[in-house]
């Protein structure tokens, strides 16, 4: 890793660690979070999590956690340009979505309403309970005891009663200060590959067309260049060509756009960042094209009448196993039945949201099915499906 800038977060101005440990021998601490991300229990169910399309839908869409791979590449090329600690971006992108449930947003916004009495369910918050509470790896303490700065990126929204609840994790929150430029960064390049790759694997599935893309100027455009170079491509080939351009022309313009923020607010200092406006963001005429690229993605992929089919059979699927085990925590494992039993009502319904939030796709459509036989569950079949 080359030199980092001065602005970039590093160990000696890091605010460390809630539970004081040995430093790591033969790497550095925020190598060390990322190895404890990659070996969490958590990490490995993103397999089986999914984005858009319900996890058995096809082998070749995204998953939670190829979503999660391709945030940390895009996170430490655009890192590795802008001289910041890619060991840092790594960590968060590989845990920014530890928290969310299965089914995808479907999942979370049915968890949310079946907590709305209790607090409510949300997956940044999940993500950071994950890491600082949920993991049991290790005999000194709960969670993965992560660095601050990379408990920090994970944390990318936060209400303000829970920002309080957070203490100094969450004071940014309250006095409307920035995260780290790392932070910042993994946040865009979460957003830029998910535009994108829902991009390809809605043309994948047949939910969209070329034709239909076509008025969106910046895939149009992308595709007339593609094209272009390589007339005849076959489809597949081509859907390849144009995505990868797309990427290109977000990522080039976000960091451009960055390095002229950062010469243009003279911050010489992580906490400098903290204090100025944001500084990682894309040029006025790029967030229009992407912009633009979520609206046409919103109403015409996330709307289509085949994925919401799936969405309220999964809703209800989530709503029934929160309904069970608040009826009856005896259905829990063993573990989760003591933590349920051992509270009033809120401590059980965030057992039971702890629970549902760390299945997996399959593993919910088994529970349902134990607990439900013929359900909801039984009628997720690929007949449903493009």
């Amino acid at each position: 890793m080359k030199e980092t800038a001065p602005y970039a977060v590093t160990e000696p101005v890091s605010r460390g660690r809630q539970h004081t440990e040995l430093p790591p021998c033969e790497r550095g601490e925020f190598q060390r979070d990322r190895d404890r991300i990659i070996h969490s229990t958590a990490f490995r169910r993103l397999e089986y999590k999914t984005q858009v399309f319900v996890n058995h839908e096809g082998d070749h869409f995204r998953t939670r956690l190829t979503h999660s791979l391709e945030v940390a590449q895009l996170s430490r090329s655009i890192a590795c340009a802008l001289r910041l600690n890619e060991e840092l971006v790594e960590a968060v992108a590989l845990a920014h979505d530890l928290g969310h449930t299965p089914f995808g947003h479907a999942g979370q916004d049915e968890l949310n309403a079946c907590m709305e009495a209790f607090g409510g369910f949300e997956h940044n918050l999940q993500s950071l309970r994950i890491v600082d509470v949920l993991e049991e790896r290790y005999a000194a303490f709960d969670g993965l005891n992560l660095m601050f700065e990379t408990r920090e990126g994970i944390l990318k929204h936060c209400s303000l009663d829970n920002a309080r609840a957070l203490g100094e994790l969450g004071r940014r929150f309250i006095e409307g200060t920035r995260p780290s430029l790392e932070a910042q960064v993994v946040n865009l390049a979460d957003e830029m590959a998910y535009s994108n790759h829902d991009v390809d694997d809605g043309l994948r599935s047949g939910l969209l067309s070329f034709e239909q893309l076509d008025t969106v100027p910046i895939f149009a455009q992308c595709r007339c260049e593609a094209e272009a170079r390589w007339p005849g491509l076959a489809e597949r080939r081509l859907v390849h060509e144009i995505v990868r351009r797309m990427v290109n022309v977000l990522a080039l313009d976000l960091i451009a756009q960055t390095r002229a923020n950062i010469a243009q607010s003279g911050v010489k200092a992580p906490d400098d960042v903290r204090a100025a406006p944001r500084l990682a963001e894309y040029s006025e005429e790029m967030r229009l094209r992407l912009r633009e690229l979520k609206t046409f993605l919103s109403g015409n992929l996330y709307q289509h009448e085949q994925v919401l089919r799936m969405t309220g059979k999964v809703r209800r699927i989530i709503a029934d196993l929160f309904a069970a085990y608040m009826d009856d925590p005896g259905l829990l494992p063993q573990q989760h039945q003591v933590r349920a039993q051992s509270g009033a009502d809120a401590g059980k319904a965030r057992t039971i949201a702890d629970y549902i939030a760390g299945m997996t796709d399959r593993y919910a459509l088994k529970e349902h099915r134990r607990l439900h036989g013929k359900s909801e569950a039984n009628d997720l079949r690929t007949s449903d499906l493009p």
